[in-house]
């Protein structure tokens, strides 16, 4: 173990979900590997990103979500550059199954990758794994993203604004679907605003680096 590496933090989170996602990946790698398997369908990313005006505040939409986050209410992703290195703080909040439940709170490293691009990450939780992170779509705005994977299991729907309508998420589940999801698979997360105790809405437009301060 590294001891310099800082564990992902879980408040209230399903560590054991998110433990036994990452097994799962690493064993079916593995069979993939020991078999001779197709290699994983390529999936493109954007041309180039931005790094830091991809930072901020993103309210998930929807989702093909992990175990851990398959009833997350008014979700909300945020980044923050860590100094000038390629780490990225980012913090996950939602409310877990209603609109007036708890919080739950993940505090993964990511790391861009490719820095040529920006658009393809490693999302750290567990050291020394990092979980593939694709930026598939990303709007001339910078409002809109798509995070997704090779594998095609999860991906991300999000906007920098807090709701969007109907005909706007269907375009985006669209495009998704486009990449080789299962339109079928994609769950939209259900955003009611305002939500006075929500971390995002006390942060000021930096929640990722706003919760750590509050440690």
């Amino acid at each position: 173990m590294n001891p310099h590496a800082a564990p992902v933090r879980f408040t209230g989170m399903r560590q054991s979900a998110i433990l036994t996602a990452l097994s799962g990946s690493f064993l079916a790698t593995m069979s993939l590997l020991g078999t001779g398997c197709a290699p994983l369908k390529p999936l493109a990313t954007v041309p180039h990103v931005d790094v830091d005006r991809f930072m901020g505040d993103w309210y998930v939409q929807g989702h093909v979500p992990t175990g851990s986050e398959d009833d997350a209410y008014n979700a909300v992703e945020s980044y923050a550059r860590d100094g000038d290195s390629n780490k990225i703080l980012t913090t996950y909040v939602f409310r877990e199954g209603a609109f007036d439940a708890d919080f739950e709170t993940m505090e993964p490293t990511g790391f861009v990758e490719n820095e040529e691009t920006g658009a393809t990450w490693g999302m750290r939780f567990i050291w020394p794994f990092r979980a593939e992170y694709l930026i598939a779509y990303l709007d001339d705005a910078y409002t809109e993203t798509i995070v997704a994977r090779r594998k095609r299991d999860y991906a991300w729907i999000m906007t920098r604004e807090a709701q969007i309508s109907d005909e706007r998420f269907d375009e985006l589940v669209g495009r998704l679907t486009g990449m080789g999801y299962d339109p079928m698979k994609v769950r939209r997360v259900p955003q009611r605003w305002p939500d006075a105790e929500h971390p995002v809405s006390k942060a000021g437009g930096d929640m990722a680096r706003w919760t750590r301060e509050q440690e």
